[in-house]
């Protein structure tokens, strides 16, 4: 697999120096997004910070080191600190008590778990995205090929019209209708082009790129999306066991668990233990003693924060429910989504767009040769174009909707 996506890099690479356009199919767009996109390259260092919470909180406190020595003795002087003088150095050492070391590194090990669910979640999401914007700006390219045809055409015709007026074999009102048919079909795909270029940004973002991107769709790409064998009650178990954002929900309702653990253990006090040399002020010379030290809990006792940590578990608990409710309610949607988009492209007849080419093909000449007349062609123009824009925008929106429930099960269902 690594032998294969570095292969595939090379190529787009060499492809990147030959041409100004980048042309990918999905899959080489899913496999770009995911080695190159900015914002999961940044993630990743989340879950960096989150392991290296876990390392230092596994390290043990340092001991302490202590020196005391006679800064002035009157009889001696300064620096009192030969055989004579007084010199004493302690060492202590923190010993935790009721496993505090073992809950925080508990604790740091589902914070990078939930550093893990963020990141899948972010994938999740983005790909929703690109793949949103990648059929979208592949059906408005279709478009802009219709209109691309048409204008063409019709400034051909608007041409040949102006010669035709300029002999008096017609009026002035036919060629100025006709100018305007054009001008309003030029201003058509320049909003389809504004689309675009801002489908152009967006995916120039998600890819890291830097030259524009052109989507490349074959029929196996459009017919992959086919709802087979999954029921709402399958779908919703699926996205329960799989939706990344409701396991960083569930990893925080753990990490308030074990929070609300650490914080009673630190209402028990922790022990300080050292030894001391002493080599003159004790009551005899060169003085080795033991020490031990620990806090009484009378006034202290954490109450406080054990009380917040045990609210927070039943915060979280209560969002976690909260998230569990919605994903169902998100599923049951984009089924429904799926069933109408669906219903919607099937009712369209699969020889819908081969009929109006069919027409389209005679309709000028018929025109020109005046065997139709002039409001007849315009209506058919524009009911042709506006017949096939949302025809493809409707193709756009099938797979979006097909996407979407992807996106809300959390898994890939159509491969």
């Amino acid at each position: 697999m690594r032998t294969y996506v570095t292969g595939l890099l090379l190529l787009l690479s060499l492809s990147l120096r030959a041409q100004d356009t980048l042309r990918l199919n999905i899959r080489q767009a899913d496999s770009i997004f995911l080695q190159h996109n900015l914002q999961l390259l940044a993630e990743k260092y989340q879950i960096d910070i989150s392991k290296s919470q876990e390392i230092q909180d596994k390290l043990w406190a340092n001991p302490t080191l202590g020196v005391e020595i006679s800064a002035y003795n009157p009889s001696r002087g300064f620096l009192d600190v030969g055989r004579q003088g007084q010199k004493a150095i302690t060492i202590q050492q923190l010993i935790t008590r009721a496993g505090k070391r073992n809950k925080r590194v508990a604790l740091d090990v589902e914070s990078t778990r939930k550093s893990e669910f963020q990141f899948y979640d972010l994938i999740r999401t983005l790909k929703f995205e690109l793949r949103e914007i990648f059929f979208e700006s592949y059906f408005l390219n279709q478009t802009i090929a219709l209109y691309d045809t048409q204008i063409a055409t019709l400034n051909t015709t608007v041409s040949a019209f102006d010669k035709e007026y300029d002999r008096k074999n017609i009026s002035l009102k036919e060629v100025v209708r006709l100018k305007a048919l054009l001008f309003q079909l030029t201003n058509d795909r320049a909003d389809i082009l504004f689309e675009l270029a801002e489908n152009q940004r967006d995916l120039k973002t998600l890819l890291n790129s830097e030259v524009p991107i052109k989507s490349i769709v074959d029929s196996s790409d459009i017919n992959r999306y086919q709802l087979k064998n999954y029921n709402l009650s399958l779908l919703k178990d699926r996205a329960l066991q799989s939706r990344s954002d409701l396991k960083v929900v569930q990893s925080e309702t753990k990490q308030s668990e074990l929070n609300y653990t650490l914080q009673k253990a630190l209402a028990v006090p922790d022990i300080q233990i050292g030894g001391i040399y002493d080599q003159s002020s004790n009551y005899v010379s060169n003085y080795f003693g033991l020490n031990v030290s620990i806090d009484l809990p009378f006034f202290n006792r954490n109450q406080g924060n054990i009380r917040a940590a045990k609210s927070n578990v039943s915060y979280f608990k209560t969002l976690e429910t909260a998230k569990q409710s919605s994903i169902s309610n998100e599923v049951n949607a984009a089924l429904q989504k799926v069933f109408v988009a669906e219903k919607a492209y099937k009712s369209v007849e699969n020889h819908f767009t081969d009929q109006f080419e069919l027409l389209s093909k005679g309709f000028y000449d018929n025109f020109q040769k005046r065997n139709i007349t002039l409001l007849e062609f315009i209506d058919f123009i524009e009911t042709y174009n506006e017949s096939i824009k949302e025809f493809n925008r409707l193709q756009a929106d099938r797979i979006k909707v097909y996407e979407e429930l992807n996106f809300v099960v959390g898994e890939e269902l159509f491969n």
